[in-house]
């Protein structure tokens, strides 16, 4: 089972969480750097959701609170069809995105699966927003890995697999502020798993970042009434 470091800026009430998803069966784990946000050092804590994320005025109000400048920017990546794509290609419609990978045991396909069953708790009359799946992986993630893994009936059906050389994946990571890392395994099948940032980030139609959910915050029902109350 996996587990979850809580990066925690020291003005948290002011900035977001990081959270960064490690494999428990692994031995001698490495941990992530903390990152900076250039005015305050991150401490890194291992402590319950319930201890983490602000949340003043209840969770409704911490989905309309975490509109973090800092958070987003331009992607140049390839995606499953083969197509170049930027940050210009889905300017226009809101746009959820995720850091993962194909070979992700279970915290990326049960968000996703989460994401599919918030769509279908939306309104009827909400579209729901595009969908990016941005693999952490390029070396095995190739745009056929990503076509036969977006294709998953439980998973969105507008779900869009992107994948790049190590450089463009760096910098669309860097970007979000998502931090992922190649663990070795040389003794299980994959031979190599990665350990990377979990958020879904909520992106509005100028590609500006409007909320971010935790894998704390995966509940579908939660997720949808968030999506309802900015795009609604």
């Amino acid at each position: 089972m996996p587990f979850i470091d809580f990066i925690l800026p020291e003005r948290a009430a002011t900035r977001p969480l990081i959270i960064i998803i490690k494999d428990a069966h692994i031995a001698d784990m490495k941990f992530t750097p903390a990152l900076s946000f250039g005015l305050a050092g991150l401490a890194l804590a291992a402590c319950s959701p319930t201890e983490t994320a602000p949340q003043a005025g209840g969770a409704a109000a911490g989905c309309m609170t975490r509109a973090y400048d800092t958070i987003g920017g331009p992607i140049d990546l390839l995606a499953h069809t083969g197509e170049r794509v930027t940050e210009a290609t889905f300017k226009g419609k809101p746009t959820l995105i995720y850091f993962g990978f194909t070979f992700c045991p279970d915290i990326c396909p049960g968000t996703l699966v989460a994401v599919n069953r918030a769509y279908e708790a939306l309104p009827e009359t909400i579209e729901p927003p595009q969908t990016l799946l941005i693999t952490v992986d390029p070396e095995r993630d190739t745009p056929e890995a990503l076509a036969q893994y977006v294709s998953t009936a439980a998973f969105p059906d507008n779900l869009i697999g992107l994948t790049g050389t190590e450089e463009e994946i760096a910098a669309a990571a860097d970007a979000f502020i998502a931090q992922y890392e190649r663990i070795e395994t040389p003794d299980s099948l994959a031979e190599y798993t990665m350990d990377h940032t979990s958020l879904l980030y909520l992106m509005d139609e100028d590609w500006q970042l409007k909320t971010f959910f935790a894998e704390a915050d995966a509940d579908p029902d939660y997720i949808a009434g968030c999506l309802a109350q900015h795009i609604g």
